[in-house]
């Protein structure tokens, strides 16, 4: 008997198990009523008188020995369980989320922000919810300009206040001369909004940016050389630009920008109509005008301003031949842009 208890002794001292399942065997196979702990107890009673006591001692330390041991077993199991359910995140879903990407027009926005940013301009931003004086009147816009007519522009409500939606950044631009003294060198990139009817090349919301530098002595050489350096930067070293006459009524003299196509290289294409040229933006030296509204001294300072469509150059860059795909949030289209990011 005392040999029996010693060899069982042994044997529960070298108890292992791997999952919960397998300790609870093994307290089945050792504690329960039919177990080996209980067998030897049942036969305790065949045990002579003299051997009682060492044999009773002996069956209580092999009871206890098997009792802890499992526990122990059953412990570790837990502890095991609790940590591997403390580095799962019981919030997340169980069904797998793609991640997202920037949308191509903040892709083209970014760039063009930093490649101005790289030549001393910072950004400004101003309210899409405007009145007339900031959007046109200080802008030089005459009273019986077609674009003051709720045909072309959303109104919210008219006189004796007018308030609209912006249909340019400009009105950013002028924000920031009536609170700012020259040198001033900003570009104003915000969505605006015109009363067109949407189409693949139109539609009543697009997005834009605007630039402007005031200070003494600018000339239309400054404007040329800086449209010059964003042009090569955004569409290639071998982009060349040319500037043909226009007219806007806050720049004098104006211009609209065409840079050489840099699909065929300038020998002609159907993106640029076999003329071998695209047009990307509008500029100009800023009217006296515009100065004298905001409280700048016309006679001493000068300044040039530009800008274009967001959305416009997302089409050159990407050839993208509907505008309407910018606003459709359709992923099919969205995810060709995954590795521009």
């Amino acid at each position: 008997m005392i040999e029996k208890i010693q060899a069982l002794k042994a044997e529960i001292s070298k108890l292992a198990a791997s999952t919960p399942e397998e300790a609870e065997q093994l307290r089945i196979k050792y504690l329960s009523k039919k177990g080996a702990v209980s067998a030897l107890f049942n036969d305790f009673r065949s045990v002579a008188a003299d051997q009682k006591r060492q044999v009773g001692v002996l069956l209580n330390e092999l009871k206890t020995l098997a009792t802890e041991k499992i526990a122990s077993l059953k412990e570790s199991m837990a502890a095991g369980a609790d940590d591997a359910l403390a580095s799962i995140d019981i919030t997340r879903t169980a069904v797998p989320k793609p991640f997202g990407t920037r949308h191509p027009l903040s892709l083209v926005k970014n760039e063009i922000n930093s490649i101005f940013s790289r030549v001393g301009f910072t950004v400004a931003e101003g309210p899409e919810i405007e009145d007339d004086w900031h959007v046109f009147s200080s802008l030089n816009f005459p009273p019986d300009h077609p674009a003051r007519d709720m045909q072309d522009t959303f109104f919210i409500s008219r006189e004796p206040s007018d308030v609209l939606l912006r249909t340019h950044t400009s009105s950013v631009q002028t924000r920031v001369m009536e609170k700012t003294q020259p040198p001033i060198r900003i570009i104003c990139p915000g969505r605006v909004f015109r009363n067109e009817a949407v189409s693949a090349r139109a539609h009543c919301f697009f997005h834009q940016v605007e630039g402007l530098y005031i200070d003494k002595n600018v000339s239309f050489a400054d404007l040329k050389q800086v449209l010059l350096y964003f042009a090569r930067e955004m569409f290639g070293p071998d982009t060349r630009i040319r500037l043909r006459p226009s007219y806007f009524p806050f720049t004098e003299p104006s211009a609209e920008m065409d840079i050489s196509c840099h699909i065929c290289g300038g020998k002609g294409c159907a993106l640029c109509k076999g003329t071998g040229w695209v047009e990307i933006l509008g500029c100009g030296m800023v009217d006296p005008n515009v100065l004298e509204a905001c409280g700048i001294d016309p006679n001493e300072y000068s300044g040039y301003a530009f800008g274009m469509g967001v959305e416009r150059i997302a089409n050159l860059k990407y050839r993208v031949n509907d505008l309407r795909l910018f606003s459709e949030n359709d992923l099919r289209f969205l995810h060709q842009f995954d590795a521009a990011h």
